[in-house]
């Protein structure tokens, strides 16, 4: 499974794969997702690469030059750790679109 396919079922099930819809709940499971497929020696995909460019995002999004991570930054703009995790949803698809803006037809992955 793809991240972008991973993290669109959790748009579907937060509570399945977070417990609670949480944004600091989603940061901590997609490190353990990196994490795991580091000790297990897979190489990241071009998915992981790319997602990686999205604290960047944020914080230029953001107008944040602190080393906060997405989800801090995210979580003190928004109302609660819910609201939070469905503005990430919001920004995730943005950002994919922003990183991939050279295919115009290009959908997003995690789109309802």
């Amino acid at each position: 499974m793809e991240l972008y396919d991973l993290i669109s079922n959790i748009k579907k099930r937060p509570a399945m794969y977070l417990g609670q819809p949480s944004v600091t709940h989603l940061g901590i499971f997609l490190s353990g997702y990196s994490f795991a497929r580091r000790q297990l020696g897979i190489p990241q995909t071009e998915q992981e690469e790319q997602f990686s460019e999205f604290q960047a995002w944020i914080q230029q999004k953001f107008k944040v030059s602190s080393s906060q991570s997405w989800e801090k930054i995210l979580l003190f703009f928004a109302q609660d750790e819910a609201s939070a995790l469905d503005q990430f949803f919001t920004l995730f698809d943005e950002f994919y679109q922003d990183v991939n803006c050279s295919t115009s037809s290009l959908q997003s992955p995690i789109a309802s």
